[in-house]
């Protein structure tokens, strides 16, 4: 188990002032060129609540799949404000809908066809075998996550999708401060 983070699930607006933390993220891409597009397609689909499915893939990797407990839930919760798919495959294939894909493979093969604005995300590695984060980028995902670090198939390593999925649905709230 790793140390329980004060920022995870909080409703915190101002996670410096509030938790006295600094969460980062970076723009990943290999050119300047795939850096602006995603910037774009952020741009782009901010505020915009795009429409799309989620896809929740149970794969054939046992070991690294240990997402798919949390599937259930998604299902359930977001069941009406979003299409929601659990499916057991391995790879998605000609979906032209996709805002969430999450799936538990040390490799995909297709992306589906990600909306402006949709995340994508498996557990990837630093691992030089696997899959880097930035392929889901490049095949038009506008979020993702990458591991600087070796993190095993600990889940809370990786983004939760019920939290995920939830803060993305959740209206944008104005900031008093």
């Amino acid at each position: 188990m790793t140390r329980t983070s004060p920022y995870f699930d909080s409703p915190a607006s101002l996670p410096f002032t509030q938790l006295k933390i600094r969460p980062t993220m970076s723009i990943a891409a290999i050119s300047f060129e795939l850096a602006k597009a995603l910037i774009d397609r952020a741009i782009e689909s901010d505020g915009s609540f795009p429409s799309g499915t989620a896809y929740l893939l149970s794969t054939s990797d046992k070991a690294r799949n240990v997402r798919s407990a949390w599937y259930p839930m998604v299902e359930q919760m977001f069941k009406g404000p979003l299409h929601v798919r659990a499916l057991r495959e391995d790879a998605l294939r000609d979906k032209k809908d996709v805002l969430f894909y999450f799936t538990c493979g040390a490799k995909v093969e297709g992306a589906g066809h990600p909306v402006r604005g949709a995340i994508a995300d498996h557990l990837t590695s630093t691992d030089g075998h696997q899959m880097s984060a930035l392929r889901w980028l490049e095949a038009g995902a506008t979020g993702s996550y990458g591991t600087v670090v070796e993190p095993c198939n600990i889940p809370q390593k990786f983004p939760h999708p019920p939290v995920v999925i939830g803060r993305y649905l959740r209206p944008a709230r104005r900031n008093a401060d």
